[in-house]
Formats: C-alpha cells, sequence, structure tokens
C-alpha cells in the first residue's frame, strides 16, 4: 500500500526574508549518507570519542535491539501469507468395555488393540479483502520507524557527544586565561605588599589585593567543577566508568566552528530520522485503520487433514493405510456487539494522532533550524564586538597597571581594570564554544550536515490531504458487514 502524506515545507530556510508555505508529497530521505558529519570539525580527539559512543552506547544499542525486535514482528506477521502445515504421529493402544450400551451390541465382547497414525494438517487463508496483506505492511512500516529512530538516537547521541566536548574545550581556554590572570594578580598582591613596606601603599590595598586573589582561585575551582561533569558525561556516553576517563586538556586551542551556510533548502529535512519514522508510524497506523476496517468481513479458510492410519505398523503405509479430508471452511460474522466499530473509530483516532504527531514533528524540525541559524548569526555579530571590547579592555588594564605601579594611578583603578579585562576574555571564550554547540545543534537539526545535494524544486500536488481520511461509500460487503 503506498500512501500519501503531506507535509508543510518551506522552499528555503533563511533568517533573513519570510518564505511561502506551500503542501507537497514528502519522500523520507534518511537513506541518504549523512556520512561521518563531524569531520567537518577535524578534530582527531572529537573523532575518537563519536566513534567510541557509536560503538558502545547503551542507548544506541537498546535502539538497535528494538528494531531487530520489529524485524522479527514483520516477519511473523510475513508467515501470515503462507499455509500452516503440522504432523502429528501418534501410537494408541485402547480396549473397549464389554458392558457398554453402544448401537451394535458388543455381547460381552472386548475390542483392543493398537492405532498407528501420522495424521498432516493443513490450514490456509485465502486473503479475500488484503487484510493479511494490510497487517504485513503495518509490521514492515513499523520496523522502518523502528530503523529511523534508532538513526535518529545515533545522531542524538553523537551531537550530545560534541557538544559537551566543545563545551569542555571552551571550559579549558576559560581555565587558561583565568590561571594566567592570578598569575598577574598574585604578582599585583606582592606589589602591593612591597609598597606597603615601602609605605606608599596603605593595607586596605593589599588586602584587596589578596581578597582578589582569593575571589579568582574560588571562580577557578567552580569552573573546573563544570569541566568534570562534562567529562563525566561524555563517558557515559562513551559506555566508560568516569573514573577512569579523561579528557586532556589543549588550554587556549582555537575555538573556530566550520564554514555555515546562511541558507538551507528545506529538502535537507526530509533526511532528519526522526521525521521519517514519524512519518512510517503513520503509514503504520493507517495500514491499521485499513485492517480494522475489514475485520467484519468474511473469511476463508482451506483445511485438509492427510496420513495414514493403521492397527498394525507393518501396514501403516501401505494401500488402503490411507486417509484424507478437504474442504472450505467460510466464517461469516453476524453480530459483534459493535466491537469492530468501535475498533475501527479507536484505530482512526490513533491514526489521527500519528498524523497530529507528524506534522507536529516537522513543525518542531524548523523551528530548530530557525533557532541555530538565527543564533550563529547573533553569536558571531556579538563575538565581534567582544573581540573589540577584549582588546580595549587589555589596554585599559595594562595602562592602569602601569600607573599604578609608577605611582600615579590608585590600586582600585587597577584592580578594576584586571578585573573587566578577565571577564571579558572568558565571555570571549563561551562565545566561541556557543558557536561551535550551536553549529552541531544545526547539523542535527538538519538530519547530519549541510553538504548532500537534493533536488531544489519539489513537484507540487494538489490539495488532496482529505485522502488519508476519506471516507468512501461502502459496497455490498461493507454495508453487510461494516459493523
Amino acid at each position: 500500500m503506498k500512501s500519501i502524506i503531506f507535509l508543510f515545507l518551506f522552499h528555503s530556510i533563511a533568517i533573513s526574508h519570510a518564505t511561502e508555505i506551500t503542501l507537497r508529497e514528502v519522500m523520507p530521505r534518511d537513506h541518504a549518507p549523512s556520512r561521518n558529519w563531524w569531520a567537518i570539525y577535524r578534530d582527531e580527539k572529537l573523532d575518537a570519542l563519536i566513534r567510541d559512543a557509536t560503538k558502545a552506547n547503551f542507548d544506541i544499542k537498546t535502539a538497535a535491539l528494538r528494531f531487530e525486535q520489529s524485524r522479527s514482528v514483520a516477519r511473523l506477521a510475513r508467515s501470515s501469507f503462507f499455509p500452516t502445515v503440522s504432523v502429528s504421529p501418534a501410537v494408541n493402544h485402547q480396549s473397549t468395555s464389554g458392558n457398554t450400551t453402544v448401537p451394535f451390541d458388543p455381547a460381552g465382547r472386548i475390542f483392543s488393540g493398537n492405532t498407528f497414525s501420522i495424521p498432516l494438517d493443513v490450514s490456509y487463508e485465502i486473503d479475500l479483502w488484503g487484510r493479511v496483506r494490510m497487517g504485513h505492511q503495518a509490521a514492515l512500516a513499523d520496523s522502518a520507524s523502528a530503523a529511523a529512530s534508532a538513526q535518529h538516537i545515533a545522531l542524538a547521541v553523537q551531537a550530545e557527544v560534541a557538544q559537551n566536548y566543545f563545551g569542555l574545550r571552551a571550559i579549558d581556554a576559560e581555565i587558561h586565561h583565568l590561571e594566567a590572570a592570578i598569575e598577574l594578580l598574585v604578582a599585583a598582591e606582592k606589589v602591593a605588599s612591597s609598597k606597603l613596606q615601602a609605605g606608599t601603599a596603605t593595607e586596605s590595598e593589599v588586602a584587596r589585593a589578596k581578597g582578589e586573589v582569593a575571589a579568582q582561585r574560588a571562580a577557578l575551582a567552580g569552573i573546573k567543577s563544570r569541566r568534570d561533569a562534562l567529562q563525566n558525561a561524555i563517558a557515559v556516553l562513551c559506555a566508560r566508568r568516569p573514573s577512569a576517563f579523561a579528557i586532556a586538556s589543549l588550554g587556549d586551542a582555537a575555538l573556530k566552528p566550520p564554514a555555515l551556510p546562511t541558507d538551507v533548502p528545506s529538502d535537507l529535512l526530509e533526511r532528519r530520522p526522526d521525521i521519517a519514522a514519524s512519518e512510517r508510524a503513520l503509514n503504520a497506523s493507517i495500514a491499521r485503520l485499513g485492517v480494522a476496517k475489514k475485520a467484519g468481513y468474511p473469511s476463508l479458510r482451506i483445511g485438509g487433514n492427510a496420513g495414514f492410519t493403521s492397527g498394525s505398523l507393518s501396514s501403516l503405509f501401505t494401500s488402503g493405510s490411507e486417509n484424507w479430508i478437504i474442504g472450505p471452511v467460510l466464517d461469516l460474522p453476524i453480530f459483534s456487539g459493535g466491537k469492530n466499530q468501535a475498533n475501527q473509530e479507536i484505530q482512526k483516532a490513533a491514526t489521527e494522532i500519528a498524523l497530529a504527531n507528524y506534522q507536529q514533528t516537522i513543525l518542531l524540525s524548523f523551528a530548530e533550524v530557525e533557532n541555530q541559524l538565527s543564533a550563529l548569526g547573533h553569536l558571531s555579530t556579538q563575538l565581534s564586538w567582544q573581540m573589540d571590547a577584549s582588546t580595549q579592555a587589555d589596554k585599559a588594564r595594562d595602562a592602569t597597571t602601569s600607573r599604578y605601579q609608577s605611582g600615579a594611578g590608585s590600586y582600585l583603578e587597577s584592580i578594576e581594570a584586571q578585573r573587566n579585562s578577565l571577564e571579558i576574555q572568558r565571555l570571549v571564550q563561551q562565545t566561541k564554544g556557543q558557536q561551535l554547540i550551536a553549529s552541531v545543534t544545526l547539523v542535527k537539526a538538519l538530519g547530519g550536515s549541510w553538504n548532500e545535494k537534493m533536488p531544489a524544486a519539489p513537484p507540487s500536488l494538489p490539495d488532496t490531504k482529505k485522502q488519508v481520511f476519506a471516507e468512501k461509500k461502502p459496497g455490498f460487503f461493507g454495508r453487510l458487514f461494516g459493523r
């Protein structure tokens, strides 16, 4: 059964302009190769972590097992296309009662002996109305949905590893700058102490210097705690014990996102595995609705029995020991107390829920892409201004420090300039980390990178959305057995 599923798609997704919504048929493209999307970041450590997580993560393993389970269910449904054949060899020893009243008086005689039999039973249901076929289609769609769900979970785990990794690298850069700043503050404390001994500084200035060093060391401990939490999260994603897992710091390593798009075709969203999973779940629900509609129709089964029966094992396979019977059995439902109609209504509601979930998944996918494109644009502007602010803050810090050491400026002015410079440096590193995390989220929102070439001009279709739930005029059997 080929069901037509509809999706509201934008011709393109862009920050700069609004686009028209059109109705079109959707063909999920989650089979399109997304390759190793994380390779665009050119980080060997990230490559190794994601490979480890893909192989060992328990959520991915569970999703793969669910897919295998769904494949077995589909094979079970397929078995209904074939006849069932069973053989039940039996050996019986029987004895009759001479005192039993029977149509033929045994006259007190007792009959006893052995019976050897090898019966072969065959049963086959003819799929008159397509009920078996639609049940198999539902099971196949469930299996395809489970496969897409497994892909979605794998993509989510890979993206989470990358997001945590880049968050950790941004913290490493923060720690590097903060440790450098603490060294400067310790040096400033020594200068203040020397001036106090020389009588050119006050005890208040020394106390401020020591307090600032203590405050920044406390901040450093808090940042390291955040790093440990991210490192432990990565360890769990890779199915490793956190206590035996460590990622070496790279210090102030360059954090730079890859070249990012400002406009992407909406066709890329068709590769999102969660969209494919929702679409296939909808197909399965539509097939089950068809099964429910045929539940009250007659069923025709061909049954047969053949084999050998004899009172002696030596003559079991000789001529005359054969027996067989074959014939059709028609099951004609007459009254079910409204059960079939209730099942149809239940399945129709389930199909409408699946359709609503599918449409919601589509809308959320657009929101995710728009959010990340918007975030990347604003983060780029934010980082540019922060870099300018950092340059000016460093100049102000150097100038005030020189003035204080020469005796022309106050220590309060110097310490404020140092604190301001440090805070802006930390904000710069945080923004760089946010850029990388947003780029990973964008890749995830697009189903894995944006470099795959997809058709740019989708075919337009007439507005036939009601085909999914179209109520056709019932035929003779529909009127007779529909309820």
